[in-house]
């Protein structure tokens, strides 16, 4: 199963992002998005790029969620 995460943008370089979720670090590309994004701001990543930004309430209850159906190992 393919899932999109709720990811906190960590750094910024260009259309590259470190994004983190649950202290698990990922690269992504922001290419896909039609809107600009700053360090902090959450985002859907999926497959190496981010496809959405999410507000961080928003963010954190989708999380929340998440990691009430889903293991750990599930969301690494």
């Amino acid at each position: 199963m393919c899932l999109g995460v709720p990811m906190k943008i960590l750094s910024k370089d260009g259309d590259n992002i470190v994004a983190e979720v649950d202290g698990v670090r990922k690269e992504a590309s922001i290419t896909l998005l039609g809107e600009e994004i700053a360090i902090g701001d959450y985002v859907i990543v999926h497959a190496g790029y981010a496809i959405s930004r999410l507000d961080e309430e928003y963010a954190t209850e989708t999380l929340r969620l998440m990691r009430e159906v889903f293991s750990e190992e599930d969301m690494a």
